[in-house]
């Protein structure tokens, strides 16, 4: 007997309907989802805010890299001076919405 004629049942002690039915993933994680409404929500971000997360994770990268250049002074000041000013201009464009209330993109309604 050839091993290429050998089927393989992979419903193997399962009912026969649920082998008929093929689900996806993602339909499986909906039907098991109590509201399945928070499968599909968005969030929208601003853009500041946005902006600030990249600012804050690319000040930290550069402050890290710059850490590594012991031996050559120059490189590593320039280096954690630009992550440094990079952080902080994250850190504004991140908090900027919540400080200033006229900023654009800030709502201005309240949504019941």
């Amino acid at each position: 007997m050839k091993i290429s004629k050998i089927t393989v049942n992979p419903y193997f002690g399962a009912n026969p309907q649920a082998a008929s039915q093929k689900h996806s993933i993602l339909d499986q994680i909906h039907e098991r989802t109590k509201n399945s409404s928070d499968m599909t929500d968005t969030i929208v971000v601003p853009r500041t805010i946005f902006k600030g997360y990249l600012g804050i994770m690319t000040g930290t990268t550069l402050v890290t890299l710059g850490s590594m250049f012991n031996k050559h002074p120059k490189t590593k000041g320039t280096i954690l001076t630009a992550g440094l000013l990079t952080s902080l201009y994250g850190t504004w464009a991140f908090v900027r919405p919540f400080i200033l209330k006229d900023a654009p993109g800030v709502e201005h309604t309240k949504q019941a």
